[in-house]
């Protein structure tokens, strides 16, 4: 069903061009938009030529036109106005109208079809079929985007993302939710990751980037099949939990840069409870005082440089030594060792996602 608003300024311009009016109605005599004065039309006019067998009829100097949809009635057009080619331009009216029902119904099943197509709803065989009625390409680089902000999105944010990728055929804009927009974009042959971190700072760039930091971005990898988009979207959706966890500095998440953070996602609960207690016993890592967490952080962003994390942590090198020592202690890990670094950094990252995954259970 065309918008009302479409039908609105689809008829405001007929009329500019004509300088003839006109009304839509519906089959039940309802008038949806109109140039004439309301009172001028009789809804039981409208119903009578509806159920009549004629195409057109004149009645009261009023031109009366039906427009069909498939060979279904959608509407009903009355043109009128002193010109002699209220006829001509009525019909011309009327064919512009079926057009806006052709468009817009390819439209409706182009966005149905992605939509299912991304859910993984669909055969193998529908996909393909319904590509080809829909004149969708199959063999073509393809990667999903999935924009997501802390409120419910309204109509704004939807367009501002469609006037990022204005004129483009190929790119699909939809959504399965409230808070999230999916874009499906075509590439060229020789667009990269690079082109896509570029592409997600521009649709951040449109939407306005939310000062508390809760509008981010992710992208899966890129596809080469219209059958693999929905991995791409699967990827995408990952990107964007594993990001909360492990990157929430970050509003652009690319699932090729998730790393371990990956792996970590994907274990189950009681696993993730078993490593901790094997390695710290009755203790978390997450338990040590601010100090300690600030002195383990540092000394990881410096790739285990004691000489570096003293220096930008503001202590002598002596000071550095007596914590890490310390922590040994504590521990059991010396993370001057690598194997024991490695350890205690996944540990951590471990803790982390087992609270984000306690706040989803609230």
């Amino acid at each position: 069903m065309i918008s009302n608003q479409v039908l609105q300024n689809t008829i405001d311009g007929l009329k500019s061009i004509s300088r003839i009016d006109f009304c839509v109605a519906d089959v039940e005599g309802k008038v949806i938009v109109t140039t004439l004065p309301e009172s001028e039309i009789k809804s039981e006019e409208i119903v009578a030529f509806a159920l009549s067998a004629a195409d057109s009829q004149v009645l009261r100097g009023y031109q009366f036109f039906k427009v069909y949809d498939e060979q279904q009635l959608e509407y009903v057009l009355i043109a009128g106005g002193g010109s002699e080619d209220v006829y001509m331009v009525g019909k011309m009216a009327t064919f512009q109208l079926q057009n806006l029902l052709v468009a817009y119904k390819e439209r409706f099943d182009k966005d149905n079809f992605i939509k299912n197509l991304l859910l993984d709803n669909l055969l193998l065989v529908d996909i393909y079929n319904r590509a080809k009625k829909l004149h969708i390409d199959i063999d073509v680089r393809r990667v999903v985007f999935i924009l997501e902000m802390n409120q419910e999105k309204d109509q704004s944010y939807m367009e501002s993302v469609k006037n990022v990728f204005h004129g483009k055929t190929g790119d699909f804009i939809t959504a399965v939710d409230e808070k999230s927009i999916i874009i499906v974009k075509e590439l060229a042959p020789g667009d990269g990751y690079e082109e896509m971190d570029k592409i997600a700072r521009t649709v951040l760039d449109a939407v306005g980037k939310d000062p508390m930091g809760n509008t981010h971005i992710a992208y899966g990898t890129i596809v080469r099949e219209l059958k693999e988009v929905s991995r791409s979207y699967k990827e995408a959706r990952m990107a964007l939990d594993v990001g909360k966890i492990f990157f929430s500095d970050r509003d652009v998440i690319a699932y090729s840069s998730l790393g371990i953070g990956r792996l970590i996602y994907q274990l189950p609960i009681p696993l993730c409870k078993m490593f901790i207690k094997e390695i710290f016993e009755n203790k978390s890592p997450d338990d040590f005082d601010e100090e300690t967490l600030t002195t383990i952080n540092k000394f990881f962003e410096n790739s285990l440089n004691v000489s570096e994390t003293s220096r930008q942590l503001f202590i002598h090198r002596n000071t550095l030594v007596y914590r890490l020592d310390k922590l040994q202690k504590l521990t059991g890990l010396d993370l001057r060792v690598f194997e024991d670094a490695i350890t205690f950094k996944i540990a951590l990252m471990v803790v982390r996602y087992m609270k984000y995954m306690e706040t989803l259970d609230y």
